[in-house]
């Protein structure tokens, strides 16, 4: 059963979801602050966080950093913040989806689902390809691990799944539009921003000059490409 973390101050929305989320089998704790949300993590990692970014106690974007060194699972953002900044923050420090307030239980539901499938087990790898090396980073598509100067490098749900299909398709361009479905579902297809943001993540974390890519490539107008 999938464990979902509600870090909401509101108590009338943080009830309705935990109601929500428990009627769809889920299993909820909800947390009225940062301090809280915090503590309830490290007595037992949560699948799932749906997390506000007005909390009492601390800045929500702070919350997302300290979550990230602790945990991959994916963090949805629920915020009265519509700000394009305000976005671009949240998924900068490492969020795999913002929702603006208010918002539809089915559409949270669908964002939920979707998560869900970018931390299902990709499918299986001939053992002759899995590994894949370049002169910056190691990907290994079996352990679903990324390895650079002998070191491990952690990725988010979002980031692996955005690194993964570019890998899979070596020296192909892919088209924005594709990246955005099949990472973030079929609702995702205009929102190039995620793509811009995530896609400036990865490059920090595996490219040794981020500003000029050699592995992760852009197609001007089109897409991406993985080169090794």
């Amino acid at each position: 059963m999938t464990r979902v973390l509600v870090v909401e101050d509101d108590a009338q929305l943080a009830r309705a979801l935990v109601i929500n989320l428990q009627a769809r089998r889920y299993e909820v704790d909800a947390a009225p602050d940062g301090a809280t949300a915090l503590r309830l993590l490290a007595a037992g990692r949560p699948d799932m966080i749906l997390l506000d970014l007005g909390l009492p106690d601390m800045d929500g974007i702070d919350v997302i950093r300290a979550l990230r060194g602790r945990s991959r699972s994916p963090v949805l953002v629920l915020s009265a913040r519509s700000g394009s900044e305000d976005k671009i923050r949240a998924l900068d420090a490492g969020a795999d989806d913002y929702m603006t307030k208010p918002f539809s239980m089915d559409e949270l539901l669908a964002r939920l689902r979707a998560a869900t499938r970018r931390t299902e087990e990709p499918p299986p790898v001939p053992h002759t390809d899995h590994l894949i090396t370049t002169e910056e980073f190691t990907v290994d598509l079996v352990a679903m691990k990324v390895r650079r100067a002998d070191r491990d490098v952690r990725l988010t749900p979002t980031e692996w799944h955005l690194l993964e299909i570019l890998i899979r398709n070596p020296g192909k361009s892919v088209s924005r539009r594709r990246l955005l479905q099949e990472v973030w579902g079929p609702g995702y297809g205009g929102r190039t921003n995620y793509l811009r943001v995530y896609m400036a993540q990865l490059r920090r974390k595996l490219e040794r000059d981020p500003s000029h890519p050699r592995h992760l490539i852009t197609e001007p107008g089109m897409g991406y490409r993985f080169e090794a």
